[in-house]
């Protein structure tokens, strides 16, 4: 658990210094030129600084142990994180759609483009490379909030090679509205990308249970064990952050031990929990009743031995 934690804040914290780095290069050559398009991937940016900012802080207070007051762990931080972050991006973006347009009504010149597309060249390549190692992280740890941050620079790689492009064409045709049209189309990206952040990390926290696959998986290891118990049902998921709970209730024959029923219950929680990581189970013991006896004949051997 500790590697995986360290592992998380230290591709949050890279994600935060080439954002800063990224944000102001951005927001200085914009301003000299004067082009909204590239203010407004300074914008988006600094809206993906503030998102690496609490996925940081979120992986690192997610990975802090159960205590008194949060007895389930604090898993779900990060999903809160990026619900936050989905909120900041989806403002984000609509801040750039209202510029853009008031950006039409007033068309000017720019100048030096050579340095926009630079800077813009620079971006794209710098952020394809830390997307691609957050991906990998959040992978590895299933961070919902690395994932989100990886969404965003992902996103960050095609708008500012779009404006790049459209800076090229605004170079050789002298076209300016193309520059607050591009803007809006980064915009368009940048909604995209909130929503299906906003649905990745929102409904976890209303204990939405676990993916089909995922449940199906579950159930197939726990049928590994079937000599070993008549039933189980009433099986339950959900996911708060990078762990899971599940909890079931498991029918195991009249007359066996309960040390015995323990340990069946201990190899079950065992073989989940190294199928999925930072898994947590609970299985609470049934006995079987007379309606089982149709079908089962565990007791009768039991009685024959």
């Amino acid at each position: 658990m500790t590697g995986m934690t360290s592992l998380k804040k230290r591709a949050a914290r890279i994600s935060v210094w080439s954002n800063f780095c990224l944000m102001l290069l951005k927001l200085l050559v914009g301003i000299s030129l004067g082009s909204v398009s590239i203010i407004s991937e300074a914008i988006h940016s600094g809206a993906d600084l503030l998102a690496a900012f609490i996925a940081f802080f979120s992986v690192k207070k997610a990975g802090e142990p159960a205590d008194e007051e949060h007895e389930f762990g604090h898993g779900k931080v990060e999903n809160l994180a990026g619900t936050i972050e989905a909120i900041l991006i989806f403002t984000a973006g609509f801040w750039i759609i209202y510029e853009s347009i008031q950006k039409f009504q007033g068309q000017s010149a720019i100048g030096m483009l050579e340095w926009g597309v630079l800077v813009m060249g620079f971006s794209a390549v710098t952020n394809l490379f830390v997307s691609r190692y957050l991906f990998r992280v959040a992978k590895e740890t299933d961070s919902v909030a690395l994932e989100g941050d990886a969404l965003h620079l992902k996103t960050d790689v095609y708008t500012s090679a779009g404006v790049m492009v459209g800076l090229t064409l605004i170079y050789f045709t002298n076209i300016y509205w193309l520059d607050p049209l591009i803007a809006i189309l980064v915009a368009v990206f940048i909604l995209k990308a909130a929503w299906e952040l906003m649905k990745n990390a929102f409904l976890p926290l209303l204990d939405v249970k676990l993916p089909i696959n995922e449940e199906k998986a579950i159930e197939d290891i726990i049928k590994n064990h079937a000599d070993n118990f008549i039933d189980f049902h009433k099986m339950r998921t959900r996911k708060a952050g990078s762990e899971r709970h599940i909890d079931l209730h498991l029918v195991v024959p009249f007359r066996d031990r309960v040390d015995k029923a323990h340990d069946l219950c201990h190899r079950i929680a065992e073989d989940i929990e190294k199928h999925f990581p930072q898994s947590h189970v609970l299985i609470h013991i049934e006995p079987c009743g007379s309606d089982n006896c149709e079908h089962c004949n565990k007791c009768e051997e039991k009685k024959v031995k």
